[in-house]
């Protein structure tokens, strides 16, 4: 059984959601989203970011994570600390020795919805539907779960075609 952490990163909260699969069946194991103290200097939501994380690998012990690229978002500043958090999650999945694998937004949206430029709304459903959720997770949960999913539909290709892939997810 793999299990993976997908993770939604965000320097006001990030989405985290956990799912486990062998292959041919995935299950749902967790979600949620961790609200970082948006009065706080960015150093101190960055700190609650990274114990939040480890303390999610410590009690679910993920076999790898899946994080979502940076994307250009409405100014440098926000790009940049949207860069910052993204980074403090890599590192604290690195520390765990967690295999980390990227994700570009669109191509998490292909692999969930069948469209880069889905809604969130769209990704939402399909993450309700695909993994049979009683009820709608939140956008930023929902958001990590698709990056997991994303996961496991590119590794489900390579192993149907036998192409090797690079850490970014892209088939060669």
């Amino acid at each position: 059984m793999t299990r993976i952490l997908g993770i939604d990163p965000g320097s006001r909260k990030t989405g985290f959601g956990i799912v486990e699969t062998d292959g041919k069946r995935t299950h749902y194991v967790t979600s949620g989203v961790i609200k970082l103290p948006v009065n706080e200097p960015l150093a101190a939501r960055l700190k609650v970011l990274a114990e939040s994380l480890d303390q999610i690998i410590s009690e679910y012990q993920p076999t790898l994570a899946v994080i979502e690229q940076v994307f250009m978002a409405k100014s440098a500043d926000s790009a940049l600390k949207l860069g910052q958090a993204r980074g403090a999650a890599m590192v604290v999945c690195a520390l765990a020795d967690l295999e980390v694998h990227e994700y570009a937004t669109r191509q998490i949206k292909q692999a969930v919805v069948g469209t880069g430029g889905a809604s969130k709304a769209q990704v939402q459903h399909m993450i309700t539907r695909l993994l049979k959720l009683p009820s709608t997770p939140q956008e930023d949960a929902s958001d990590a779960l698709a990056a997991a999913l994303c996961h496991i539909s590119g590794v489900a290709v390579r192993q149907a075609t036998g192409a090797q892939a690079f850490a970014t997810g892209r088939l060669k």
